[in-house]
């Protein structure tokens, strides 16, 4: 252990941490958080795609009710590692994804407010947009291949053949049968998802915490970070859920089920009523909630502890 005076302490504590720790900070937070929250996002996921099914025997049963109870009924019918359908290409979405969107923010954020420290609420939603959009575009085909195995066993009702029998065979397939177009299908809607849910999410986390700590409310500490990621994860599940439902469902689809986007979303409103754009939301709720809190306590931690041990490094006296 090196001997780091009081002033010392506190000097490697607050300082700013480089746009590096932040990209690779984000990246591994968000990992942990989706290995925390991974079962709750399959629910959402089974919850936003039932009902989509053309009308059948089977299909007039409500097999999913609730969270939890789609949970249990995957655990009875497909076993506990269902709830893990398509980690992998979780895991590698959000080294992809979260790095860009939640670590390149800040760098972004002041490069719309031209340098200044406090950046107005015009800046922070720029920059939000911004990584959003851009993260989007380079993580989609990990996105699409992730929602597809988390829906797998939709597809299994009447076969007994799988639809991917792995991560990078999902890839393949797709790009074969589908062409390259397809691992960015539903790109559109997913830039309008995460353009939203990057607003919502950082921007009402980065304001509330600069609101807790103006009011000296808490200090720059886990239960400010808690609290500020509990907000930003229900504003964000408000905000995002009619947009995630019409993503995920269009991203699920077999070629020629819908033609687009926007025919999704349609063609939900005229079959399944406005509530459809809700349904999933309190596992997607809970999901997002829970994925905040796990994922911003993480990452302020991370980027506090590698600055901490660099300083240490550069003043061991």
């Amino acid at each position: 252990m090196s001997g780091v005076s009081g002033t010392s302490r506190a000097r490697i504590t607050d300082s700013a941490p480089t746009a590096t720790v932040k990209f690779f900070g984000a990246g591994v937070a968000a990992c942990a958080a989706d290995l925390v929250t991974f079962p709750l996002d399959t629910a959402k996921v089974r919850l936003q795609i039932q009902g989509e099914a053309k009308p059948s025997p089977w299909s007039q049963k409500v097999k999913y009710k609730g969270v939890f109870g789609t949970i249990r009924t995957m655990v009875k019918t497909e076993g506990p590692r269902s709830l893990y359908n398509g980690l992998v290409a979780g895991l590698q979405r959000q080294m992809s994804f979260a790095s860009v969107r939640i670590g390149l923010y800040d760098a972004t954020k002041q490069l719309y407010a031209k340098g200044s420290e406090n950046a107005g609420i015009g800046s922070r939603l720029m920059a939000g947009c911004t990584t959003g959009a851009v993260a989007v575009v380079i993580a989609q085909p990990t996105d699409v291949v992730k929602v597809r195995f988390q829906a797998q066993a939709r597809l299994l009702e009447g076969s007994a053949m799988k639809r991917y029998n792995g991560t990078f065979d999902a890839y393949r397939t797709i790009a074969r049968d589908e062409g390259i177009k397809g691992l960015w299908k539903g790109c559109l809607p997913n830039v309008t998802r995460n353009a939203l849910v990057n607003c919502s999410e950082l921007v009402t986390y980065d304001i509330i915490k600069e609101l807790i700590l103006k009011h000296n409310l808490m200090t720059d500490n886990m239960p400010c970070h808690f609290s500020a990621a509990f907000a930003a994860g229900f504003c964000t599940t408000l905000v995002a859920s009619p947009v995630d439902v019409v993503k995920t469902r269009f991203m699920n689809s077999v070629p020629g089920q819908y033609s687009s986007a926007s025919n999704c979303a349609i063609t939900m409103l005229i079959k399944e009523g406005p509530t459809a754009f809700y349904k999933g939301f309190m596992p997607s709720f809970l999901r997002l909630g829970s994925w905040n809190i796990v994922m911003f306590v993480t990452y302020e931690q991370i980027k506090r502890r590698v600055m901490q041990v660099q300083q240490s490094w550069e003043s061991p006296f």
